[in-house]
């Protein structure tokens, strides 16, 4: 009934949505917005089938792909890029849904964005990657699939003056999960000496904090 009542709505004429693959009125819009924050698989697969525009946005221009991720619905995911949903686009806040699965460590959803078109040039609100708050929040499995990805810009510097390594030092808490992240940035063939807006380099701080092992990982 769900996706019988979106597709009559689909059907009354009005303004296009922000989409290249289909045209919504505003009530068509919030039909379809509504099925994806519920989760309704087979609504929004029957709603796509029919023409429904899979980069239709909400008021704060989340994507229905950035809803999904946000609610962490892989499924929904999945199906939304199989149909063309764009992996870069960005809200108001500038989250892409991308960017937010580097960051909340939905390492399937970054393989699977990875797949699609994901890239390395659109920043978050800090000016950052997808790859720096996963280093700050300790997503080990995320930080090893973005620093194995050819061409991923691990050096990367953003607006606060860090780097992805400087992040798991500074924000980190020298624990099991912030040492591995280290290693592997470091195998990765980061650059261990970016120092931050005050010339401290992250070898520094990890000194500075008593990150014994981490500082053990960074010397020469």
């Amino acid at each position: 009934m769900k996706a019988l009542s979106f597709l009559l709505a689909l059907l009354i004429t009005g303004g296009s949505c922000h989409s290249t693959t289909g045209n919504l009125n505003a009530e068509g819009m919030q039909n379809m917005l509504s099925l994806v924050r519920k989760n309704d698989v087979p609504g929004v697969k029957a709603a796509l089938e029919q023409g429904a525009a899979v980069n239709t946005v909400d008021e704060n221009k989340r994507s229905l792909l950035l809803i999904a991720t946000n609610n962490r619905h892989t499924e929904m995911a999945e199906l939304l890029v199989k149909y063309g949903a764009d992996v870069n686009q960005q809200a108001d806040n500038l989250d892409s849904p991308f960017l937010y699965a580097g960051a909340s460590g939905q390492t399937e959803l970054v393989r699977l964005f990875l797949g699609h078109g994901a890239r390395f040039d659109v920043f978050n609100r800090y000016y950052g990657t997808a790859l720096i708050p996963a280093c700050e929040r300790g997503h080990v499995e995320t930080v090893r699939l973005l620093v194995e990805t050819t061409g991923y810009p691990i050096d990367h510097v953003n607006r606060l003056g860090w780097t992805a390594l400087m992040e798991a030092i500074v924000l980190g808490d020298g624990s099991e999960s912030y040492q591995q992240i280290v290693r592997l940035l470091k195998t990765a063939g980061a650059d261990l000496n970016i120092p931050d807006h005050d010339g401290v380099t992250p070898l520094q701080h990890a000194r500075s904090r008593g990150f014994s092992a981490i500082v053990d990982i960074l010397k020469p």
